[in-house]
C-alpha cells in the first residue's frame, strides 16, 4: 500500500523559508515521478513542482519558478519542497503527490497522479 506523508508546514512571514518534506513507502520509490500541489480555501488545486524519477528532471509552476525547489533522496525514500521568498499567496495546504506507473514522463497534472499524501498547512503572514 503506497503511502505519502508530508511534514514541514507551518506558519511563515513574508520573505521568509520553509521546507515541506513527504515520506513515501510501499513501493519502489526511485523509480517514480514525485509532485508537490497545493490548494487555498475556495480555489482549485493546482500544481506547484515535480520531479522525474530520475534525479535531474524537474518542472515548475511560473508562479513559483525561483522561489522554489524540488529535491528528493531516493535513499530516504523522501521528496523535499523548498520555499523561499514566501509570499501571502502561497498559504495553502500543500500535498505531494505520485503517478500510478513508473518511468513515465514528468506529469504536472492533478489527474496525472494516483496517490495523495494527506497535506500539511502552509500560511504566510505580510
Amino acid at each position: 500500500q503506497v503511502q505519502l506523508v508530508e511534514s514541514g508546514g507551518g506558519l511563515a512571514q513574508a520573505g521568509g523559508s520553509l521546507r515541506l518534506s513527504c515520506a513515501a513507502s510501499g513501493r519502489t520509490f526511485r523509480n517514480y515521478n514525485m509532485g508537490w500541489f497545493r490548494q487555498a480555501p475556495g480555489k482549485e488545486r493546482e500544481f506547484v513542482a515535480a520531479i522525474s524519477w530520475s534525479v535531474g528532471n524537474t518542472d515548475y509552476a511560473d508562479s513559483v519558478k525561483g522561489r522554489f525547489t524540488i529535491s528528493r533522496d531516493n535513499a530516504k525514500n523522501t521528496v523535499y519542497l523548498q520555499m523561499n521568498s514566501l509570499k501571502p499567496e502561497d498559504s495553502a495546504i500543500y500535498s505531494c503527490a505520485s503517478p500510478l506507473y513508473p518511468f513515465r514522463g514528468l506529469p504536472t497534472r492533478p489527474d496525472e497522479y494516483a496517490y495523495w499524501g494527506r497535506g500539511t498547512q502552509v500560511t504566510v503572514s505580510s
